[in-house]
C-alpha cells in the first residue's frame, strides 16, 4: 500500500523505526495531491515549501531520538478558516482573498508543537456557510466518490475530500451545524465534532460563535483520537474553552460495546429519507447490537424544529460577526467610492457571495426591532429544549446512534437554486450542535452508485472518549473505512 493511503498510526510506527522518513512521506503526499487536485479541487492554498521544511525538522528530531507526538512528521490539511501566520487564510471568500494573518490559531500552534507537517489550506463553503462546498469563491470541490460529479458535503468539504482522495493523511475542519460530520459521511471518512468548548476556537474565523467547533477528519477512528488528543484542552485565549481534563482518547478504543446501552431516536428516521441510507444505517445499528450493545428506542421530540432554530441562531450570529468586514480594517476594500457609506456598501456587495449575503440578511432581520422576540428569543428558548431532550435521552442510554444525513451526496448544482433543500441536508446534525454535544460520523455503507453513507454516534458533553469507543467497535466489526474511491 502506498504511504499516502495509510493512517497516522501506521505511518508513525514506520517513522519512529526509521523505515520511512517524514521527507519521503511528505513528497509522496505532495505528489498525490498534485495528481488529483485538478479534478478534486480540495485546496485553496498548497504550501509545499513549508511542508518540506517541517518534514526536515521532523526527520532531524527522529534522528536525535526525540520522538514526541504521534503526529510528528505527518502531513495534514487545515480548513481555510483557521488562521495561519504568514499563510493566507481566505475562508473561501473574495472578501479575504489576500488576507494573511499575523498569528496562528491555537490548534495550529498545538499541531506545530506536535511536529505535524502542513501541506495546505483546504477549500470550504464561504465563511463556512453551506452544505456542499459549492459556495467557495475559488471553485467547488468535487467528491472523490461518484465520478467527481457529486458534492463532498460542506462546509468542510475540502478537508473531507482531501482525506478521501489521499491528498493528505488527515485534516482539520470546523463544525457549526454539521460541517464535519456531513462531509465525512458523504466522502467515506471519519469526522468528529467535539463538545462545544473542548477545542479552542481562538484563531478560527467566526461564523456562529456559540456553535463553531474545530475537529478532525481522518481515515479511521484511531487517527481521530490521535488528532483530537493534540488539539483538545483549555485555552486562556478562548473564554468559551472548557477547563475540563483531557483523557487519553486512544486508551479505550479496544473496549468494545458489550453491555452498553445505545439509544435509537425514533425522530431521526425522517420522512423522505433515502431508502439506501436508511437500510445501511439500520444494518449498522444491528452490527452494534451483534457486538454486544443493548438497543433502546428513545425520543427527541423537538427534533422537527432543529433546522428552523439553527438557521435563526446561526444567521443572527453570522450577521453580527460579519459586520467587521467593512473595507476599513482588513480584507477587501472597494475602489473609487465617493464616501464612507458607499465604500461600505460596495465592499460588502463585491466581497460576499450570494449565500453569505442571504444569511446576513436573514440574521439581521431576526435581530431587528419588532422581530427579535418572535425569532431570536424564541430560538434560544428552543435551544434549551433540545438540551433537555438529549439530557433525558441519556438517562436511558449511554450514547445515541443515528443517520448523519437523510441522503447520500447529491450532484453538483442540484440544490444551488433551492436553499431550503440545501438547508434540510442538516436536519440530523443541527440538533447536536444546538445542544453542544460531541458526535462522530463513521462510514457504514455505500449506495448502488458507490456513494458513501455515514453512521452518527452521539454522547453526553465532554464524552468524546465514549463516541470514539463505540465508533472503534463498529469499525472493528466492518470494513467500510478501508474502501477507496475509484480515483486512481
Amino acid at each position: 500500500m502506498a504511504v499516502c493511503h495509510q493512517t497516522i498510526h501506521a505511518l508513525q510506527a514506520q517513522l519512529v523505526s526509521g523505515e520511512l522518513s517524514a521527507t519521503a512521506l511528505t513528497e509522496a503526499v505532495l505528489q498525490r495531491l498534485h495528481a488529483v487536485e485538478d479534478r478534486v479541487h480540495a485546496y485553496i492554498t498548497v504550501t509545499p515549501e513549508l511542508a518540506r521544511e517541517q518534514a526536515a525538522a521532523a526527520d532531524a528530531a527522529f534522528a536525535r531520538g526525540d520522538v514526541g507526538s504521534p503526529l510528528q512528521g505527518i502531513p495534514l490539511a487545515l480548513k481555510d478558516n483557521l488562521c495561519t501566520q504568514g499563510i493566507r487564510t481566505t475562508c473561501a471568500s473574495h472578501m479575504l482573498e489576500h488576507f494573511v494573518p499575523p498569528y496562528d490559531a491555537t490548534v495550529v500552534q498545538r499541531l506545530k508543537a506536535a511536529g505535524a507537517v502542513f501541506v495546505g489550506k483546504a477549500n470550504m463553503d464561504e465563511f463556512a456557510m453551506g452544505s456542499s462546498t459549492e459556495n467557495s469563491y475559488f471553485a467547488p470541490t468535487c467528491n472523490p466518490w461518484g465520478g467527481l460529479d457529486h458534492v463532498p458535503g460542506g462546509s468542510s468539504g475540502g478537508s473531507a475530500a482531501a482525506v478521501a482522495a489521499d491528498a493528505c493523511i488527515a485534516a482539520l475542519g470546523s463544525d457549526t451545524g454539521g460541517s464535519i460530520r456531513q462531509p465525512a459521511a458523504m466522502t467515506g471518512v471519519v469526522g468528529l465534532k467535539p463538545t462545544y468548548g473542548r477545542v479552542s476556537r481562538y484563531g478560527l474565523v467566526a461564523f456562529a460563535s456559540s456553535l463553531d467547533q474545530i475537529g478532525p477528519l481522518t481515515k479511521d477512528v484511531r487517527d481521530a483520537a490521535l488528532l483530537l488528543q493534540a488539539i483538545a484542552g483549555h485555552d486562556a485565549c478562548d473564554s468559551t474553552s472548557g477547563d475540563v481534563p483531557v483523557p487519553d482518547y486512544s486508551a479505550g478504543l479496544d473496549r468494545g460495546v458489550q453491555g452498553m446501552k445505545l439509544g435509537v431516536p425514533r425522530e431521526y428516521f425522517v420522512d423522505g429519507m433515502d431508502p439506501e441510507v436508511e437500510a445501511a444505517v439500520r444494518t449498522g445499528i444491528d452490527t452494534l447490537k451483534q457486538a454486544g450493545a443493548e438497543l433502546v428506542e428513545v425520543s427527541l421530540p423537538h427534533t422537527k424544529y432543529a433546522v428552523a432554530t439553527y438557521y435563526v441562531l446561526a444567521n443572527a450570529e453570522a450577521s453580527s460577526n460579519l459586520a467587521r468586514y467593512d473595507g476599513v480594517r482588513y480584507g477587501r476594500r472597494a475602489a473609487a467610492s465617493a464616501d464612507l457609506l458607499s465604500m461600505y456598501k460596495r465592499t460588502r456587495a463585491e466581497g460576499f457571495g450570494t449565500e453569505v449575503k442571504r444569511r446576513i440578511m436573514l440574521g439581521t432581520y431576526a435581530l431587528s426591532s419588532g422581530y427579535y422576540d418572535a425569532y431570536y428569543k424564541k430560538a434560544q428558548q428552543l435551544r434549551t429544549l433540545f438540551r433537555q431532550d438529549f439530557r433525558q435521552a441519556f438517562e436511558q442510554c449511554d450514547a445515541l446512534v443515528t443517520p448523519v444525513s437523510p441522503t447520500p451526496a447529491f450532484r453538483l448544482g442540484e440544490r444551488l437554486d433551492d436553499p431550503l433543500q440545501m438547508y434540510l441536508a442538516d436536519v440530523l446534525t443541527t440538533p447536536i450542535s444546538l445542544a453542544g454535544l460531541p458526535a462522530i460520523s463513521v462510514p457504514c455503507g455505500y449506495t448502488q452508485q458507490d456513494l458513501p453513507i455515514g453512521l452518527q454516534l452521539i454522547a453526553p458533553p465532554f464524552c468524546e472518549a465514549l463516541v470514539l469507543q463505540v465508533a472503534a467497535a463498529f469499525e472493528t466489526a466492518t470494513d467500510f473505512h478501508t474502501k477507496k474511491p475509484a480515483l486512481y
